[in-house]
């Protein structure tokens, strides 16, 4: 099972901490665009650097994807390069932001095992072959395109012929021309490419009244934005979210999780038909409960949450949804959080894709109908949140990420290299319903 607890990532889970180190890519190098090519049409790195100019060196590790993967296909993308490339089906596709227009040159850094490969190497919709052999990790030029809007460009690897068994190792892609003198954006930072190929978590933070016992949201996933390896957490609180993921082509899960507390133990006390409920490690410890149930995207789901002391010492955190398809609340699990005595704190909603294969893949959802209610029983609609994104974004790794406020009800998008990014870091209002949940309380399962 891929346990999304995970989105402890840089969501800074407890407090949206983020971090604001620029990684913006812009350094002096070899100009390819200029530079004098060998009989075998591959970059003198000498001649291209005598020009000067300004070229960036963009990592497969941190920065491509295998696409398609022909039946029976090995070919994987690892921390450095594309790899075990064997099938001509087979299509890696690698991605970089640009925020200037004009001309733009590519190259790659090769190398093939044995014999001589041909690659079909397409920049934004144009393709080119490129002739590739030797051992060494060789630069070859692809072709220039131009560039007319600003935004990501899309490089694709595909095989035509090979002599030998494999076609080549891929490093990097050198990008240089006009399109690439400022304002540049990839994933440079090998430590983090996990998170990088992930793409960036993105945030609504919503201020609360103090004494709040509930708070209810509701989520709905347009169709066709329910990529495997997405987490639309609804509930989220400090010490635990409640949310529903896509977990593979066959399973889709709703999830509710509570954390530890310093020097204690979250243990449920009561859980509902059919929910697992266990301890989870690894991106935190606690407690997690979890149902597998085949939600459908178009469909709004209701989240309701409630957090209470239980006067010794303890906070029990319970969670439910609603289903349309069902037309009843279903129960997930109550949790008791000891050395505690706190009704919720910190609520936010987040969407993030756990699956770092599957992080060239887009995702959206709205998130609407906010309401909390307090310890005497007074429902408030919520109607303003704070847009935030983790380190993947604010250290500018990745710049597919937006939410705001769209037709009324705020949402949240990530991955698919959109190029409209949203500045995070600014509060959004959505319109108000003005229509308090209608659910009874003292009936809930």
């Amino acid at each position: 099972m891929k346990k999304s607890i995970k989105s402890i990532s840089g969501l800074a889970i407890l407090g949206f901490v983020l971090f604001t180190s620029s990684c913006k890519k812009q350094e002096n190098s070899t100009d390819v665009n200029t530079a004098t090519l060998d009989q075998n049409g591959k970059l003198s790195l000498a001649n291209a650097q005598s020009l000067g100019g300004t070229s960036l060196t963009v990592s497969m590790g941190g920065n491509a994807y295998v696409t398609t993967l022909a039946s029976g296909g090995a070919e994987t993308v690892t921390s450095t390069t594309l790899a075990n490339w064997t099938s001509a089906n087979s299509i890696f596709s690698s991605y970089f932001r640009i925020g200037n227009t004009g001309a733009l040159t590519v190259a790659v850094k090769a190398s093939v095992p044995s014999g001589t490969s041909v690659l079909k190497i397409t920049i934004n919709g144009t393709p080119f072959n490129v002739t590739a052999t030797g051992t060494a990790n060789t630069t070859y030029t692809v072709g220039t395109v131009n560039i007319t809007t600003p935004g990501y460009v899309k490089v694709q690897f595909q095989g035509v012929s090979k002599t030998g068994s494999y076609f080549a190792d891929v490093s990097d892609l050198v990008i240089s021309g006009a399109a690439v003198a400022s304002n540049v954006y990839y994933a440079n930072d090998p430590a983090n490419y996990y998170w990088s190929r992930r793409g960036p978590s993105v945030h609504l933070g919503f201020s609360a009244p103090a004494n709040t016992e509930w708070f209810y949201n509701e989520v709905t996933v347009p169709t066709g934005e329910d990529k495997i390896g997405s987490y639309y957490m609804a509930n989220g609180f400090s010490g635990g979210y409640f949310g529903m993921q896509v977990n593979s082509a066959t399973e889709r899960r709703m999830l509710f999780s509570v954390w530890n507390p310093t020097g204690g133990t979250t243990t449920w006390t009561r859980k509902g038909t059919n929910v697992v409920a266990t301890n989870f490690t690894g991106e935190g410890e606690g407690g997690q409960s979890y149902l597998i149930y085949n939600w459908v995207a178009g469909n709004t789901y209701k989240f309701l949450t409630q957090g209470k002391p239980d006067g010794a010492g303890n906070t029990v955190y319970s969670s439910w949804f609603y289903a349309p398809e069902l037309g009843v609340w279903t129960f997930m699990a109550s949790w008791k959080k000891p050395n505690t005595n706190s009704y919720l704190t910190g609520l936010y909603s987040f969407l993030e894709n756990f699956n770092d294969k599957n992080g060239y893949l887009g995702r959206k959802a709205q998130y609407n109908n906010q309401w909390v209610r307090n310890t005497a029983g007074t429902w408030t609609e919520i109607t303003s949140a704070n847009f935030t994104v983790d380190a993947t974004g604010s250290n500018q790794q990745r710049m597919d990420f937006a939410g705001g406020v769209s037709g009324g009800k705020f949402y949240l998008q990530n991955g698919g290299f959109f190029a409209n990014y949203v500045t995070p870091n600014q509060s959004f209002t959505r319109t108000a319903t003005g229509t308090a949940p209608t659910v009874n309380l003292t009936t809930l399962p």
